[in-house]
């Protein structure tokens, strides 16, 4: 089960950087900032990616998700593990909802969401989820 934990904390390296990136002003992979939000973000009429807080936090909540299937003497690590599985599976289904996609209409937010935030968002969540029911 090491390997998967590895996989997982690998792959969520990858949006906590981006999240850091953003945090700091730096409009990456989408140069133009009302691009990437709408992107990213999907809010009607979005022109301005989130601030430096909120992109800060969610840095810091993806790394520690990265982080807490290798810390198996982390204080409340099991509870703690089966909440990012809930969080990553809601938000992984959330895209397939009509209520969601009226909250986040804009394109290409909508199309990559489907396409693969939302794919990807299941599989990390089945993955907490897995590493709740097995202890590793």
């Amino acid at each position: 089960m090491t390997w998967l934990a590895v996989l997982i904390s690998a792959l969520l390296f990858v949006p906590a950087a981006l999240h850091l990136l953003w945090a700091i002003g730096a409009w990456v992979p989408i140069r133009d900032e009302a691009a990437l939000a709408r992107a990213t973000v999907g809010a009607p009429g979005i022109t301005r990616m989130p601030g430096p807080i909120p992109c800060a936090l969610v840095f810091v909540a993806l790394l520690f998700a990265a982080a807490l299937p290798h810390l198996t003497t982390f204080p409340l690590r099991t509870p703690l593990l089966l909440a990012i599985a809930a969080v990553f599976l809601l938000r992984g289904v959330a895209a397939y909802l009509p209520a969601w996609r009226k909250l986040v209409p804009e394109q290409p937010f909508s199309r990559l969401d489907q396409r693969y935030y939302g794919p990807l968002c299941i599989v990390v969540g089945a993955s907490f989820l897995l590493f709740t029911l097995t202890g590793a």
